[in-house]
């Protein structure tokens, strides 16, 4: 779907995804927070604001496929396991909200050691110290991702 913001972000890449995808397969594209997206306005992002997205066109959970619904759970634990190996991530929030995009996709954000009781969930990219970056950095981040991501799964039971 051309008109679809997120369908156009996994045809083109480019600017609304830098560093490219930190992880894909033929059902699922996770990709990080673009300061270029629609409503942002070009500044820095908070640093491992990650989306777990299935390529087809859905908007919400119940219109996956059993298929796709397996493979996003998939792809959210293993992001969510790269955001704290590779990231140091002490915790990672998970949410569906839905109200802006008519694409399935859903936030991961990480919350990172010392970051203060007030700003947990939705206000940890306003704590002053919060990680932010620009492509650079977002890019950089990625690559690590990336490279956790390849390493094997744990099988811990």
């Amino acid at each position: 779907m051309t008109d679809c913001f997120v369908c156009r972000k996994h045809a083109e890449r480019g600017p609304f995804m830098p560093g490219g995808p930190v992880g894909e397969d033929e059902l699922v594209v996770v990709s990080h927070l673009s300061p270029q997206a629609p409503g942002r306005d070009g500044t820095a992002v908070y640093l491992g604001h990650l989306f777990v997205e299935p390529r087809r066109h859905v908007p919400g959970l119940a219109e996956l496929s059993d298929a796709e619904a397996r493979a996003v759970g998939w792809w959210c634990s293993r992001a969510s396991r790269a955001l704290r190996d590779a990231a140091g991530a002490e915790h990672v929030y998970a949410a569906v909200i839905g109200d802006s995009v008519p694409h399935l996709h859903i936030h991961l954000q990480p919350r990172y050691p010392g970051t203060p009781r007030e700003y947990w969930w939705e206000r940890l990219d306003e704590w002053p110290a919060a990680p932010l970056g620009g492509e650079p950095e977002i890019a950089a981040l990625v690559r690590d991702l990336r490279g956790a991501l390849s390493e094997p799964a744990r099988v811990d039971g």
